[in-house]
Protein backbone atom coordinates (compact mmCIF):
# COMPACT_ATOMS: atom_id res chain seq x y z
CA UNK A 1 0.00 0.00 0.00
CA UNK A 2 1.65 3.43 -1.33
CA UNK A 3 1.74 6.33 0.70
CA UNK A 4 0.46 9.20 -1.17
CA UNK A 5 -1.55 12.49 -1.75
CA UNK A 6 -5.36 11.91 -2.09
CA UNK A 7 -7.26 13.66 -5.46
CA UNK A 8 -7.99 17.34 -3.19
CA UNK A 9 -3.97 17.69 -2.49
CA UNK A 10 -2.78 17.53 -5.82
CA UNK A 11 -5.43 20.21 -7.10
CA UNK A 12 -3.52 23.18 -8.33
CA UNK A 13 -3.08 26.27 -5.74
CA UNK A 14 -5.91 28.44 -6.23
CA UNK A 15 -5.34 32.31 -5.45
CA UNK A 16 -8.48 32.62 -3.06
CA UNK A 17 -7.51 36.72 -2.47
CA UNK A 18 -7.94 37.21 -5.75
CA UNK A 19 -11.57 35.63 -6.79
CA UNK A 20 -12.47 37.51 -3.54
CA UNK A 21 -11.60 40.42 -4.69
CA UNK A 22 -14.63 42.13 -6.99
CA UNK A 23 -14.12 43.24 -10.04
CA UNK A 24 -14.08 47.36 -10.66
CA UNK A 25 -18.10 47.88 -11.93
CA UNK A 26 -19.03 45.43 -9.22
CA UNK A 27 -17.33 47.21 -6.91
CA UNK A 28 -19.18 50.54 -7.56
CA UNK A 29 -22.13 49.05 -8.00
CA UNK A 30 -22.65 47.40 -4.25
CA UNK A 31 -21.12 50.69 -3.02
CA UNK A 32 -23.77 52.76 -4.84
CA UNK A 33 -26.91 50.22 -3.68
CA UNK A 34 -25.20 50.70 0.26
CA UNK A 35 -25.70 53.84 -0.45
CA UNK A 36 -29.20 53.72 -1.08
CA UNK A 37 -28.88 55.65 -4.58
CA UNK A 38 -30.10 54.36 -8.11
CA UNK A 39 -28.24 54.96 -10.99
CA UNK A 40 -30.44 58.06 -12.32
CA UNK A 41 -29.46 59.42 -8.82
CA UNK A 42 -25.76 58.91 -9.81
CA UNK A 43 -25.84 60.42 -13.20
CA UNK A 44 -28.03 63.25 -12.04
CA UNK A 45 -25.40 64.02 -9.60
CA UNK A 46 -22.16 63.28 -11.62
CA UNK A 47 -23.39 64.50 -14.59
CA UNK A 48 -22.31 60.59 -16.22
CA UNK A 49 -24.71 59.49 -18.68
CA UNK A 50 -26.80 56.52 -17.74
CA UNK A 51 -25.51 54.60 -20.06
CA UNK A 52 -22.00 54.75 -19.07
CA UNK A 53 -22.95 54.38 -15.58
CA UNK A 54 -24.58 51.20 -16.42
CA UNK A 55 -21.88 49.86 -18.35
CA UNK A 56 -19.32 50.39 -15.97
CA UNK A 57 -21.10 48.91 -13.84
CA UNK A 58 -20.78 45.86 -16.11
CA UNK A 59 -17.06 46.32 -16.40
CA UNK A 60 -17.90 47.86 -20.13
CA UNK A 61 -15.35 50.70 -20.87
CA UNK A 62 -15.58 50.93 -24.33
CA UNK A 63 -18.05 53.67 -24.19
CA UNK A 64 -16.28 55.71 -22.11
CA UNK A 65 -14.06 56.83 -25.28
CA UNK A 66 -10.36 56.13 -24.00
CA UNK A 67 -8.60 55.21 -20.78
CA UNK A 68 -8.53 59.03 -20.08
CA UNK A 69 -12.30 59.49 -19.55
CA UNK A 70 -12.90 55.86 -18.11
CA UNK A 71 -10.45 56.93 -15.35
CA UNK A 72 -12.27 60.29 -15.03
CA UNK A 73 -15.32 58.53 -14.28
CA UNK A 74 -14.39 55.74 -12.31
CA UNK A 75 -12.63 58.73 -10.38
CA UNK A 76 -15.88 60.49 -10.07
CA UNK A 77 -18.13 57.55 -9.36
CA UNK A 78 -16.12 56.31 -6.32
CA UNK A 79 -16.27 59.43 -4.81
CA UNK A 80 -19.77 59.75 -4.96
CA UNK A 81 -20.62 56.71 -3.41
CA UNK A 82 -17.74 56.94 -0.84
CA UNK A 83 -15.26 55.05 -1.76
CA UNK A 84 -11.40 55.28 -2.50
CA UNK A 85 -10.86 56.24 -6.15
CA UNK A 86 -7.24 54.94 -5.88
CA UNK A 87 -7.37 51.11 -5.52
CA UNK A 88 -10.03 51.14 -8.21
CA UNK A 89 -7.83 53.12 -10.59
CA UNK A 90 -4.74 50.45 -9.64
CA UNK A 91 -6.75 48.03 -10.48
CA UNK A 92 -7.99 49.53 -14.06
CA UNK A 93 -4.55 50.42 -15.02
CA UNK A 94 -2.85 46.39 -13.78
CA UNK A 95 -5.73 45.03 -15.74
CA UNK A 96 -4.79 47.33 -18.79
CA UNK A 97 -0.47 46.89 -18.25
CA UNK A 98 0.12 49.95 -16.51
CA UNK A 99 -1.21 53.54 -16.30
CA UNK A 100 -1.39 55.48 -19.99
CA UNK A 101 0.96 57.99 -21.53
CA UNK A 102 0.22 61.17 -21.09
CA UNK A 103 -1.65 62.50 -23.55
CA UNK A 104 -1.42 66.08 -25.13
CA UNK A 105 -4.22 68.51 -24.91
CA UNK A 106 -4.77 68.45 -28.45
CA UNK A 107 -5.23 65.25 -29.53
CA UNK A 108 -7.21 64.78 -26.89
CA UNK A 109 -10.57 66.16 -28.14
CA UNK A 110 -9.39 65.02 -32.33
CA UNK A 111 -12.50 62.78 -32.31
CA UNK A 112 -14.38 65.71 -30.41
CA UNK A 113 -13.83 68.05 -33.68
CA UNK A 114 -16.39 68.48 -36.07
CA UNK A 115 -15.76 70.72 -39.08
CA UNK A 116 -17.80 73.92 -39.21
CA UNK A 117 -20.65 73.41 -42.24
CA UNK A 118 -19.95 75.91 -44.89
CA UNK A 119 -22.34 78.72 -44.71
CA UNK A 120 -23.65 81.19 -46.91
CA UNK A 121 -23.08 84.92 -46.78
CA UNK A 122 -24.57 86.41 -43.44
CA UNK A 123 -27.05 88.62 -45.09
CA UNK A 124 -28.84 89.69 -41.99
CA UNK A 125 -25.26 90.86 -40.71
CA UNK A 126 -24.81 92.50 -43.46
CA UNK A 127 -28.09 94.71 -43.70
CA UNK A 128 -27.39 95.40 -40.06
CA UNK A 129 -24.16 96.81 -40.55
CA UNK A 130 -25.14 98.86 -43.64
CA UNK A 131 -28.16 100.52 -41.22
CA UNK A 132 -25.61 101.36 -39.16
CA UNK A 133 -23.39 102.85 -41.09
CA UNK A 134 -26.17 105.12 -42.74
CA UNK A 135 -27.32 106.00 -39.24
CA UNK A 136 -23.60 107.09 -38.40
CA UNK A 137 -23.25 109.19 -41.68
CA UNK A 138 -26.73 110.96 -41.21
CA UNK A 139 -25.83 111.90 -37.54
CA UNK A 140 -22.09 113.00 -38.55
CA UNK A 141 -23.73 115.31 -41.17
CA UNK A 142 -26.43 116.80 -38.51
CA UNK A 143 -23.32 117.33 -36.05
CA UNK A 144 -21.33 118.83 -38.66
CA UNK A 145 -23.93 121.32 -40.01
CA UNK A 146 -24.65 122.41 -36.12
CA UNK A 147 -21.01 122.85 -36.01
CA UNK A 148 -21.02 125.28 -39.87
CA UNK A 149 -24.18 127.13 -38.57
CA UNK A 150 -22.16 128.65 -35.26
CA UNK A 151 -24.38 127.03 -32.72
CA UNK A 152 -21.66 126.32 -30.48
CA UNK A 153 -21.19 130.60 -29.50
CA UNK A 154 -24.43 130.99 -28.55
CA UNK A 155 -24.39 127.34 -25.95
CA UNK A 156 -21.47 128.25 -24.75
CA UNK A 157 -22.38 131.90 -23.95
CA UNK A 158 -25.62 130.60 -22.29
CA UNK A 159 -23.66 127.44 -20.67
CA UNK A 160 -21.33 129.45 -18.74
CA UNK A 161 -22.89 129.61 -15.43
CA UNK A 162 -23.57 125.82 -15.49
CA UNK A 163 -20.02 125.26 -17.22
CA UNK A 164 -18.56 126.67 -13.88
CA UNK A 165 -20.65 124.67 -11.34
CA UNK A 166 -19.97 121.47 -13.40
CA UNK A 167 -16.14 122.52 -12.91
CA UNK A 168 -16.92 123.36 -9.04
CA UNK A 169 -14.92 120.61 -6.67
CA UNK A 170 -18.20 119.51 -5.10
CA UNK A 171 -19.76 118.18 -8.72
CA UNK A 172 -16.70 116.52 -9.55
CA UNK A 173 -16.22 114.79 -5.86
CA UNK A 174 -18.57 111.87 -6.35
CA UNK A 175 -16.86 110.90 -9.95
CA UNK A 176 -13.78 108.93 -8.64
CA UNK A 177 -15.69 107.18 -5.51
CA UNK A 178 -17.94 105.39 -8.34
CA UNK A 179 -17.15 101.70 -8.43
CA UNK A 180 -15.88 100.62 -12.79
CA UNK A 181 -18.75 97.61 -12.88
CA UNK A 182 -17.29 94.52 -13.44
CA UNK A 183 -17.62 93.66 -17.29
CA UNK A 184 -18.01 89.96 -16.48
CA UNK A 185 -20.69 90.50 -14.10
CA UNK A 186 -22.36 93.20 -16.39
CA UNK A 187 -22.34 90.63 -19.08
CA UNK A 188 -23.82 87.72 -17.09
CA UNK A 189 -26.54 90.02 -15.97
CA UNK A 190 -27.74 90.81 -19.45
CA UNK A 191 -28.02 87.24 -20.56
CA UNK A 192 -31.31 87.33 -22.10
CA UNK A 193 -33.80 85.11 -20.30
CA UNK A 194 -34.82 83.33 -23.19
CA UNK A 195 -31.82 81.90 -24.23
CA UNK A 196 -29.24 79.94 -22.37
CA UNK A 197 -25.87 82.15 -21.83
CA UNK A 198 -22.51 80.30 -20.65
CA UNK A 199 -19.21 81.90 -19.32
CA UNK A 200 -16.19 80.06 -19.05
CA UNK A 201 -13.29 81.12 -17.40
CA UNK A 202 -9.91 79.33 -16.75
CA UNK A 203 -9.51 80.90 -13.64
CA UNK A 204 -6.47 78.21 -12.40
CA UNK A 205 -5.13 77.09 -14.80
CA UNK A 206 -5.83 76.39 -18.94
CA UNK A 207 -7.93 73.98 -20.10
CA UNK A 208 -8.90 72.73 -23.58
CA UNK A 209 -12.38 73.17 -23.91
CA UNK A 210 -15.40 72.14 -26.93
CA UNK A 211 -19.06 73.58 -27.10
CA UNK A 212 -21.44 73.24 -29.38
CA UNK A 213 -24.87 74.35 -29.90
CA UNK A 214 -28.24 72.24 -29.46
CA UNK A 215 -27.52 70.95 -33.50
CA UNK A 216 -24.44 70.12 -32.49
CA UNK A 217 -22.82 72.63 -34.27
CA UNK A 218 -19.41 73.55 -32.88
CA UNK A 219 -19.22 76.98 -31.42
CA UNK A 220 -15.37 76.54 -30.58
CA UNK A 221 -12.87 73.99 -29.84
CA UNK A 222 -9.68 74.53 -28.31
CA UNK A 223 -7.15 75.58 -25.31
CA UNK A 224 -8.33 78.30 -22.91
CA UNK A 225 -4.89 79.93 -21.41
CA UNK A 226 -5.00 81.10 -17.49
CA UNK A 227 -6.94 84.38 -17.12
CA UNK A 228 -9.11 83.98 -20.54
CA UNK A 229 -13.09 83.83 -20.57
CA UNK A 230 -15.21 82.23 -23.88
CA UNK A 231 -19.14 82.80 -23.61
CA UNK A 232 -21.44 80.76 -25.65
CA UNK A 233 -25.21 81.54 -26.12
CA UNK A 234 -28.06 79.75 -27.52
CA UNK A 235 -31.62 80.04 -27.96
CA UNK A 236 -31.92 75.85 -26.02
CA UNK A 237 -28.87 74.04 -25.25
CA UNK A 238 -25.00 74.63 -25.02
CA UNK A 239 -23.05 71.62 -24.55
CA UNK A 240 -19.53 71.73 -23.16
CA UNK A 241 -16.23 69.37 -22.83
CA UNK A 242 -14.17 70.23 -20.21
CA UNK A 243 -10.81 69.41 -20.46
CA UNK A 244 -9.41 70.08 -17.17
CA UNK A 245 -12.54 70.69 -15.08
CA UNK A 246 -10.48 71.77 -11.39
CA UNK A 247 -9.50 74.66 -13.33
CA UNK A 248 -12.82 75.89 -15.08
CA UNK A 249 -15.02 78.40 -13.36
CA UNK A 250 -18.39 78.61 -15.18
CA UNK A 251 -21.60 81.14 -15.12
CA UNK A 252 -25.21 79.59 -16.72
CA UNK A 253 -27.45 82.11 -17.19
CA UNK A 254 -26.23 84.79 -14.93
CA UNK A 255 -25.69 82.30 -11.65
CA UNK A 256 -21.92 80.52 -10.99
CA UNK A 257 -21.98 77.12 -10.96
CA UNK A 258 -20.83 75.28 -7.54
CA UNK A 259 -19.57 71.86 -8.54
CA UNK A 260 -16.53 70.35 -6.90
CA UNK A 261 -14.89 69.37 -10.50
CA UNK A 262 -11.67 67.60 -9.86
CA UNK A 263 -8.06 68.97 -11.02
CA UNK A 264 -7.29 66.99 -14.37
CA UNK A 265 -10.91 65.43 -14.82
CA UNK A 266 -12.49 65.66 -18.35
CA UNK A 267 -16.57 66.86 -17.39
CA UNK A 268 -18.89 66.63 -20.06
CA UNK A 269 -21.75 69.14 -19.21
CA UNK A 270 -25.24 70.37 -20.74
CA UNK A 271 -26.98 73.29 -19.45
CA UNK A 272 -30.30 74.76 -20.95
CA UNK A 273 -32.29 77.96 -20.25
CA UNK A 274 -33.77 76.32 -17.01
CA UNK A 275 -29.98 75.95 -15.15
CA UNK A 276 -28.87 75.73 -12.70
CA UNK A 277 -31.99 74.32 -11.27
CA UNK A 278 -33.40 75.71 -7.90
CA UNK A 279 -32.52 73.70 -4.73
Amino acid sequence: MSIGNSPEDERPFEDVSEEARPSIGRALQQARIAAGLTVDDVSTATRVRIAIVHAIESDDFAPCGGDVYARGHIRTLAKHVHLDPAPLLEQYDAERGGSPAPTPAAPLFEAERIRPERRGPNWTAAMVAAIVAVVGFVGFTLFKGDTEDGSKAPVAEGAKPSADKTASPSADAPKPTDPKPDPTESAIAAAPRDKVTVQVSAVDGRSWISAKDHNGRLLFDGLLKQGQSKTFQDSSKVNLVLGDAGAIQLYVNGKKIEDDFQPGSVERLTYTKGDPQAG
